[in-house]
């Protein structure tokens, strides 16, 4: 079945490792080149409506997707030691500006 980004930010996430709310779906991460989705986006929970900050980002890989039901998406994830962000590379709209410029 294929599903929009609408279809899935209306979706709460869990984790099947411990059985914790996640939270729901905020953004997809997607191969430039080859458009495939690499990932899906938790944005970190914000602390007193985000005057002190929020929690880090919660980055599900694909492979972290066990299934897509009609309420919720079940996932296998683990935290990583220094929280919950998985490492994954920074996008930055300059560093579109530096490789158009090394191409030419």
């Amino acid at each position: 079945m294929i599903y929009g980004l609408t279809d899935l930010k209306e979706k709460e996430v869990i984790n099947i490792e411990n059985g914790e709310k996640l939270g729901f779906i905020d953004d997809i991460e997607f191969e430039s080149e080859t458009g495939i989705v690499a990932a899906l986006v938790i944005f970190g929970r914000s602390h007193f409506w985000g005057l002190f900050g929020r929690e880090s980002d919660i980055i599900l890989s694909c492979n972290d997707i066990e299934l897509i039901g009609k309420d919720t998406v079940l996932v296998r994830y683990k935290e990583t030691g220094s929280g919950k962000t998985s490492a994954r590379k920074k996008f930055f709209v300059e560093n579109l500006f530096e490789k158009n410029k090394k191409n030419t």
